[in-house]
């Protein structure tokens, strides 16, 4: 898909990549306790080899991929409706369904016999706790985001421009192995930093003011997401730091709750309390009704993260953080412990260009979760408020496992103190002085 001549960046559907391993667009997979892993293949198009490059055929599906059996897209009119018809139940990505497969009689006539189900309810149950190889991946793109947004926020005196820092963090991810950022980077400074998913990332940020920096990178697949907030300058204001520290302390305090027997709504419910009350008694909240803090701050403290940024997004905010069992595949259909769906289902799903189908067989695993706990508070400049609170925007935000006894935060290494943050900054302008001076000396 482009516009114009200018095709967009593809990314793989998640539950697609969960369980295929294949990034490429195009294709279409079956995985059923008949046939096992099945997948049709984009056919070579000529003039799209020499526009695009080579593509991942039958070949690569059997000998790559593993799959059991393998076809040419082309040949798929003619195979998939046999499965279909042979299946007890089908599942499908209700919310990108695609044309393609659904006006297929045998669909059609499976949807009207209600064995059409929507697929997600059972591959966000598979995704929501990690297996160790996939924490593995988790915690190297939290370490990179960390390495990356340090190395952004010693540049930040010298260069206080929202532009440069988004192109900084996006250079060190990529520097440091990531395949690109997990979403596009918030870079809020001053009354910026106010609006929640700001965007354009085009103006200075000035003397005085705070930087909002909310960036993530994707490492095979497996997502970050971590948000700084600091004084370019060096040092906080007293309203800066007063709101500073009232945030900071909520983030640290939730943090603590992170463990199994715990929800994130819980976690949340905790937050605004803590927020809520902090605020009228800075005096920015005339009461605690929550209209008023709602204006304040809208969002969750936190969210399942994953191969998505908002992982899972089926998974209620109120289950219970338990970890241990987790529907995961080693060998996706052979020998399941217990299963959840009948013998011979199908299931069918999507990424942005293609339909995808998959029988789904879950397996018992010892493994994790990993949430954000990201409290903030974001105040407009209009707001009713002291004047030297408005315009002001903080959120700090980390990654934290759930273990079998309590957390872990992935996203320890990243400063968030106060008197860590001045060191660091106070640290980087000297240093850019000294290497100022060394080149005045020299030229």
């Amino acid at each position: 898909m482009m516009t114009d001549v200018v095709p967009y960046p593809f990314r793989q559907d998640a539950d697609y990549l969960y369980i295929t391993g294949c990034s490429q667009p195009g294709g279409v997979a079956v995985l059923s306790e008949e046939c096992g892993l099945c997948m049709f293949m984009p056919d070579p198009d000529p003039h799209d080899v020499v526009w695009q490059g080579q593509v991942a055929g039958v070949e690569a599906a059997l000998d790559f991929f593993k799959a059991e059996k393998a076809f040419p897209l082309s040949k798929m009119h003619k195979i998939l409706p046999e499965m279909i018809g042979r299946a007890s139940r089908l599942f499908h990505n209700v919310k990108t369904a695609l044309p393609s497969y659904m006006e297929l009689e045998a669909f059609r006539r499976a949807s009207l016999n209600n064995k059409v189900k929507d697929l997600s309810h059972y591959t966000h149950e598979m995704r929501w706790i990690k297996s160790l190889s996939e924490l593995k991946l988790m915690r190297e793109s939290a370490s990179i985001a960390c390495q990356s947004l340090l190395q952004t926020m010693l540049l930040s005196r010298t260069f206080p421009e929202e532009s440069k820092l988004s192109a900084k963090v996006e250079y060190e991810c990529k520097m440091r192995g990531a395949q690109r950022m997990a979403f596009h980077p918030v870079v809020g400074g001053g009354a910026n930093g106010s609006v929640i998913h700001y965007s354009r990332n085009d103006q200075k940020v000035r003397a005085g003011e705070l930087v909002l920096m909310d960036i993530g990178c994707e490492f095979h697949g497996y997502l970050s997401d971590l948000t700084r907030t600091w004084p370019p300058c060096g040092s906080f204001s007293s309203a800066q730091e007063i709101l500073y520290s009232l945030i900071l302390e909520t983030n640290k305090e939730c943090v603590k709750l992170c463990k199994p027997g715990v929800s994130i709504q819980q976690i949340h419910n905790y937050s605004v309390q803590m927020i809520r009350r902090g605020l009228k008694e800075i005096g920015i909240l005339k009461d605690e009704n929550g209209c008023s803090y709602h204006q304040l701050n809208p969002t969750s403290v936190g969210h399942y993260l994953g191969m998505d940024v908002h992982d899972s997004a089926m998974i209620s905010n109120n289950r219970l953080l338990q970890p241990g069992v987790v529907s995961h595949y080693d060998t996706f259909h052979k020998n399941p412990i217990y299963t959840i769906l009948s013998e011979g289902a199908m299931v069918f799903f999507q990424d942005e260009m293609c339909c995808r189908s998959l029988h789904l067989g879950p397996r018992r695993s010892h493994s994790n979760k990993v949430i954000t706990i990201e409290p903030g508070v974001y105040i407009p400049i209009s707001y009713d408020a002291p004047d030297r609170f408005r315009g002001i925007g903080i959120r700090i935000e980390d990654e934290v496992l759930i273990t079998e006894t309590g957390y872990e935060v992935l996203t320890g290494s990243m400063p968030k103190e106060i008197p860590h943050i001045k060191s660091l900054l106070n640290f980087a302008s000297s240093t850019a002085t000294e290497a100022s001076d060394l080149r005045a000396a020299f030229s």
